[in-house]
């Protein structure tokens, strides 16, 4: 249920500097080496249990022949404490071994550029509909009386917003618009707990080593900060059919994150907020297959954002950029007037085998069995989409004007401008 050693030994060297550029901080040959004392002292325990039981047939037959087997019974013990000092070295070098090893961030993709920061993501390409600089959403909800943080800060603290009438209405219609994309895109439509117990979040990958951005429930539970979690883990502990595949799942659901880390960031706004709006798309695929199924998903968020004729571009996330589950990333980000650049709306990540083997997943076909491989994509970051739309779209003497995509989600074109 671990990350494959045997994969990075293959080229051990170059996949110790891989994983340096994500971040890692194990000491990958420790891990090999402890690895290796775990198998070996094993071996000894088979073998210790196999001269006992040899012992144990010859106590039997000695006994019966009415022979002193005092001696043989000293021996038994002798190799009973053994057993036990060895079982006990096992355990001790398994524990160590499991976390370190569950420390271990998935191997970046070939492809994947190197570096240590986001100015080494490589841009793809860029799609431009309007690209102007303009009001920040912040300016633009008080004039329109609908977007409310004074409100959230005395109902729940700093990083949270109420949304109210039309605006509302808005993102209730982008998350309809979304979903019924995703199903036209052949996904099945899922509600799914919004928390989960600690065995799901490690079999994503958030835990253990990102435990300070969950937010804790307190019984071993947590609030889930992407619907990948849930969604991922009904794949957990099962073998799936190899021919049912690919597995299409989507959720629409609220995330929540601490933001630990993101201090002085994004402070004001709805850019990075505790808790947000996404709708998750979720692949469960063929390992032959998820290279291309990545792209699909890229191919499926940028055609959300094609509907709504907002700007964007696709960029290649750098190693020192790439989650720790993710082999490689395909970030979407959409244009914000307000700050004049391209903010992530979308991530789309090929984890191959990476979350089946921490979920303890297995496929099998007529050719027998094999680890299915995960991916997933936001399909969008609602909140980000609404603060998109609220820039892009905002007319000055109207208000904002509603994207042609969702009008016939709602009742109205224009969210109006207050008057003073």
């Amino acid at each position: 249920r671990m990350i494959d050693l045997k994969e990075i030994k293959t080229d051990l060297e170059n996949n110790i500097e891989k994983l340096k550029s994500k971040g890692c901080e194990v000491n990958i040959k420790e891990v090999i080496s402890l690895q290796e004392k775990k198998n070996s002292t094993q071996t000894s325990v088979d073998e210790l249990k196999q001269e006992k039981n040899n012992l144990s047939k010859r106590i039997g037959q000695e006994s019966a022949n009415g022979s002193d087997v005092n001696k043989l019974k000293a021996e038994a013990e002798s190799i009973n404490k053994k057993i036990d000092a060895e079982v006990d070295r096992f355990n001790s070098l398994q524990l160590k071994f499991s976390e370190l090893v569950a420390q271990i961030p998935n191997l970046p993709d070939d492809d994947v550029p190197r570096g240590d920061s986001e100015d080494h993501n490589i841009v793809l390409d860029e799609v431009i509909y309007r690209k102007e600089e303009g009001l920040d959403h912040v300016e633009i909800g008080n004039k329109l009386g609908l977007l409310d943080f004074d409100l959230a800060n005395k109902i729940s603290g700093s990083r949270y917003v109420v949304l109210k009438g039309k605006l509302a209405q808005l993102q209730r219609a982008l998350i309809q618009f979304m979903l019924d994309h995703a199903e036209a895109n052949g996904y099945s439509e899922y509600y799914v707990p919004l928390i989960v117990n600690s065995e799901s979040l490690f079999g994503t990958g958030q835990l253990p080593k990102f435990e300070e951005d969950q937010f804790s429930v307190g019984q071993d539970k947590y609030l889930i900060p992407t619907a990948e979690v849930p969604l991922t883990n009904f794949i957990r502990d099962k073998v799936l059919d190899g021919d049912e595949l690919p597995l299409k799942l989507c959720a629409h659901t609220p995330c929540f994150r601490s933001e630990a880390g993101s201090y002085g960031k994004d402070t004001k706004g709805m850019i990075r907020q505790h808790q947000f709006e996404k709708v998750e798309i979720v692949q469960i695929v063929h390992p032959e297959n998820s290279e291309s199924v990545l792209d699909e998903l890229v191919t499926n968020a940028k055609s959300l954002l094609d509907h709504l004729e907002l700007s964007y571009r696709t960029v290649n996330l750098c190693t020192g950029d790439l989650g720790f589950s993710a082999a490689k990333t395909i970030d979407i980000e959409v244009w914000l007037p307000s700050q004049n650049r391209y903010r992530e709306i979308s991530s789309c990540s090929n984890f191959k085998c990476f979350q089946a083997r921490r979920l303890n997943s297995k496929a099998k076909d007529k050719s027998g069995k094999f680890i299915p491989h995960t991916l997933n994509g936001s399909a969008l970051a609602v909140g980000r989409c609404l603060v998109a739309i609220i820039e892009n779209y905002f007319d000055k003497n109207k208000g904002i004007l509603v994207p042609k995509a969702l009008k016939k989600y709602l009742k109205f074109d224009c969210i109006e401008l207050q008057e003073n």
